[in-house]
């Protein structure tokens, strides 16, 4: 059976008698991120992938697949140009929580902050307080389907026209947002869902969306 991403990652690192906490070190990352990764919980980008390759001397076509040899083989006609870096900027890349799923369609029982499922990683996010959900309906698709991962910043200015998680009455709901001087309106993208309006004084919070990952 084929390792998974994760065994090929603890693969690597034991093969270049590495531990944990050396290999987050040399890749610049927390020790908990590294095993994170070894334990499934969660996925390094193409970036961080490319790195543990070249840290640890495996193939990345390895690394990412699991086909063909671990280590990469030389060729004296192979010929391997850098790219120029200067042109590039360096994304932060950060940790967040992604907590139980919110409502893409009606109004459901609200989702818990303490309960995390697992991190992901993302970039260019400056609230530390960002947290990531997972979207269950289809009232904001095809912008945002079933099994989506939205980002949320409780820290940015939520405004008409938004993409938001709401909190009414205990019950959150992900929707478009049209902010109004005693109201706020609840506008699915699907046209199959009707909006709603809701009264400011229910409404526990308006949080802005920054992000979505689409599932695959």
């Amino acid at each position: 059976m084929k390792q998974s991403i994760a065994q090929r990652i603890r693969q690597a690192r034991t093969e270049k008698e590495m531990d944990q906490a050396k290999l987050a070190a040399k890749l610049d990352v927390a020790t908990r991120t590294v095993q994170r990764w070894e334990k499934g919980e969660q996925v390094p980008d193409s970036n961080y992938l490319m790195r543990i390759a070249k840290v640890t001397g495996v193939a990345p076509h390895w690394l990412l697949t699991g086909n063909g040899d671990m280590f990469a083989t030389t060729s004296a006609e192979t010929k391997v140009f850098p790219l120029p870096t200067s042109r590039y900027k360096r994304v932060e890349l950060v940790s967040l929580p992604l907590l139980s799923s919110v409502p893409g369609g009606a109004p459901s029982l609200m989702f818990h902050p303490d309960y995390v499922e697992k991190y992901i990683t993302v970039d260019d996010i400056k609230d530390t307080n960002a947290f990531a959900l997972e979207v269950k309906g289809s009232s904001m698709a095809p912008r945002i389907e079933d099994g989506d991962i939205i980002v949320v910043s409780p820290k940015q200015e939520a405004r008409t026209g938004d993409i938001c998680v709401v909190r009414v009455n205990d019950e959150d709901t992900v929707k478009r947002v049209k902010i109004e001087d005693q109201f706020i309106h609840l506008i699915p993208l699907n046209p199959e869902y009707e909006p709603m309006a809701v009264r400011k004084k229910d409404v526990a919070f308006v949080w802005r969306v920054v992000k979505v990952i689409k599932s695959v």
